[in-house]
């Protein structure tokens, strides 16, 4: 069997370069180019030490174990012992995740005769299974493992730093409750021009059953203003709620947004409720939220103490 160590010497290299470089971004902490690379030449130069025999007494847990925190040490310095054990946490949790995500993918690749060829018997008749995983096969699927990783972990803090903007919304026009998530946007200044009220949109689906049926579908293509013109008092009850609120929307020039005037709000976000009776809501025609988390835009203003005291007021 021939053994080209340069070959494993920088396959390691780059792998522990990689796995590094990793560590810091998931802890957040920054690394020079020239710690990481001096961190992962330590791991590579020692993956290279198993093939002297005389170094083999190097290879137990707990030599193992000193070399990661050293070159941890050495890639991120020693700031504080929180800090240092964050950074180890995470190293051995990505290196973990590379090794099941390697063995996984191996084993999803492999075919039952190759599985059964694995199986050993043990003279004391119990059963082994041999492991044989290529070094190629390593090297190749190990950034799409690490990548994946990385993926998911960013989709999960995306999704956990959107969830403190998402609340409960609850709308009340006269007999009828509407409940739904809602995401609090601080970048939303939609207000009546007239009145200066301030408009939560919500999507017009939420409402289905309590608006004209063709109003649904016809919301998706703008001309909200034509929509009043086809609809008398008579068929719809809340033909004296409804108002026309002027927006531009985003590459779009002006347009109209249909609007509902509430008879009570309410915003339940984190352990603050919030009320209020001097909103409109707009209806948007679309999906708001493609993975469904929200279905309503909630206006800031809608949650300041001071705009809810303004607004029991006037009423």
């Amino acid at each position: 069997m021939v053994v080209y160590i340069d070959l494993i010497f920088a396959a390691n290299l780059l792998i522990d370069g990689v796995l590094l470089w990793l560590t810091g971004w998931l802890v957040k902490m920054k690394v020079s180019w020239w710690r990481l690379a001096l961190s992962s030449l330590v791991g590579a130069l020692y993956v290279v030490m198993m093939f002297v025999p005389e170094l083999s007494f190097l290879y137990t847990f707990l030599i193992k174990f000193g070399l990661s925190v050293i070159m941890l040490w050495i890639a991120f310095g020693f700031r504080s012992l929180q800090s240092y054990l964050r950074a180890l946490g995470a190293f051995y949790i990505i290196n973990f995740a590379a090794a099941g995500g390697i063995v996984g993918v191996h084993y999803l690749l492999q075919s039952s005769g190759d599985i059964w060829n694995g199986i050993m018997f043990t003279s004391a008749g119990g059963q082994a299974h041999r492991l044989k995983i290529g070094f190629w096969f390593v090297l190749a699927f190990l950034p799409l493992v690490l990548f994946l990783f990385k993926l998911i972990h960013t989709s999960r803090m995306h999704r956990e730093q959107l969830d403190t903007y998402i609340g409960e919304v609850l709308v009340e026009i006269d007999a009828v409750s509407v409940i739904c998530k809602g995401l609090l946007d601080t970048g939303n200044r939609l207000n009546d021009p007239l009145t200066r009220i301030p408009v939560m949109v919500m999507e017009a689906s939420l409402w289905e059953g309590h608006l004209p049926a063709s109003w649904i579908g016809k919301l998706t293509q703008g001309d909200a203003d034509k929509l009043l013109l086809e609809t008398d008092g008579q068929s719809f009850a809340w033909q004296d709620r409804m108002r026309l609120v002027p927006y531009r929307g985003v590459n779009r020039g002006s347009s109209f947004m249909l609007a509902l005037k509430p008879d009570f709000v309410s915003i339940k976000l984190g352990e603050e409720t919030y009320q209020s009776r001097r909103v409109l809501i707009g209806l948007d025609g679309g999906t708001l939220s493609g993975d469904g988390a929200y279905r309503a835009i909630i206006h800031p203003d809608l949650i300041q103490k001071e705009q809810m005291a303004e607004a029991a007021v006037s009423c």
